[in-house]
């Protein structure tokens, strides 16, 4: 495996997606001003010991699934803003297990009214029938409150489990959970279900999905991907959140386990190394930058290629050597690509500036796709 990488010095000072996102600029989480509780968030609720502190530490915060351990469990509502060092722009809520909704302190209609997605944390290794239980009580009233939440069940700690037990355990979950929800006359309440472990990349693909439920561009992203790839001889794209490793949109083609962790690994790679080499002696500038890229060759014929696209995310693709003679086309269509992508969020932030914004493309952007071309350049040129 050889590695080209480019890091100059300096930090990025230029423009970022962070400037176009689709959130709204609070206050920090602890201030306890209405308008602090107007971001909206990512409910993390579950039995006690059920993994989901582990969760938010190695997904926002880059711990070692191994540190997780010795983690103390959490006995009050833990609130994260992750949104100053990651793009995507929402706080996460962690609960405790022993959390009671008929207690009169806990007012769940605020919470629930403000939320985006409620992620139910099942520990596959222990007897669910309680945690099932517990489930459908949460969706239940969170529904009545704010049917429009996004409910995602995270059967979690499969990295033990066999792959014909892990089959059986979600088929077995999915089956109760439903059945309870149309004993209840739920029927339009909708569960989404992952198998997820913290020692392997599947907690960061499920995270991905949740995270691209509550982003209003990304039919659009999707769009842009799929036009980028097609004209540069690209086979799988990911855009990243470089942080957190969520990729926030990808082509059209289906997610392959092994190329994800690939791009995952290489997120990794280039970090690790920027902060041994890409930074000044006095340890100023920045690990990732408007500079940043690297390629990596494997040893049967593929090439992983990282480029920024903001401070916060990267494009990562995944293509044969043949196809990377054409280089140059390809920084020309990346070229394009970012500038269309900052274009979306420009005009996403113009029209609403509060909650989620309705993405409409911008007319540059929309001409082209309608026309088949990628911000005003035909396809057959790109």
């Amino acid at each position: 495996m050889s590695i080209q990488y480019e890091e100059p010095m300096g930090s990025y000072g230029g423009e970022s997606l962070k400037d176009f996102d689709y959130g709204v600029d609070e206050p920090d989480i602890e201030d306890n001003s209405p308008s602090s509780d107007s971001k909206p968030r990512i409910l993390l609720m579950g039995l006690r010991r059920s993994g989901k502190s582990s969760i938010q530490k190695v997904v926002f915060h880059k711990m070692s699934p191994n540190e997780t351990l010795f983690l103390e469990s959490t006995n009050k509502i833990y609130k994260d803003d992750i949104s100053d060092s990651s793009f995507v722009n929402f706080q996460i809520w962690d609960f405790p297990g022993q959390v009671d909704f008929f207690d009169p302190t806990f007012d769940y209609e605020m919470i629930f009214r403000g939320t985006g997605a409620l992620i139910f944390v099942i520990d596959a290794q222990d007897d669910y029938v309680e945690a099932l239980g517990r489930l459908h009580l949460t969706v239940s009233r969170a529904f009545r409150v704010n049917p429009d939440i996004n409910f995602e069940v995270f059967i979690h700690k499969v990295d033990g489990l066999s792959d014909d037990h892990k089959i059986e355990t979600q088929r077995d979950v999915h089956q109760r959970a439903n059945d309870d929800l149309a004993d209840a006359s739920l029927e339009k309440l909708h569960l989404s279900f992952y198998l997820t472990s913290i020692y392997d990349h599947s907690i960061f693909e499920a995270f991905s999905k949740v995270v691209q439920k509550l982003i209003p561009q990304l039919p659009t992203l999707e769009n842009l991907l799929n036009i980028f790839i097609s004209n540069s001889g690209i086979e799988k794209a990911f855009l990243f959140d470089v942080v957190s490793k969520i990729y926030i949109a990808t082509d059209s083609s289906p997610v392959d386990m092994q190329s994800y962790e690939l791009c995952c690994d290489m997120i990794d790679v280039v970090i690790d190394v920027s902060c041994i080499y890409g930074l000044r002696e006095d340890g100023s500038g920045s690990a990732y930058d408007k500079e940043s890229l690297a390629i990596i060759k494997l040893n049967n014929t593929t090439v992983l290629y990282l480029k920024e696209v903001t401070r916060f995310l990267a494009l990562v693709c995944i293509l044969r050597e043949e196809s990377f003679e054409r280089k140059g086309l390809i920084d020309y269509n990346f070229h394009c690509f970012r500038k269309a992508i900052q274009e979306v969020f420009e005009v996403g932030n113009s029209v609403q500036r509060s909650g989620f914004l309705d993405a409409s493309p911008p007319i540059s952007s929309l001409a082209s796709l309608k026309a088949g071309t990628l911000n005003g350049t035909p396809r057959n040129v790109v």
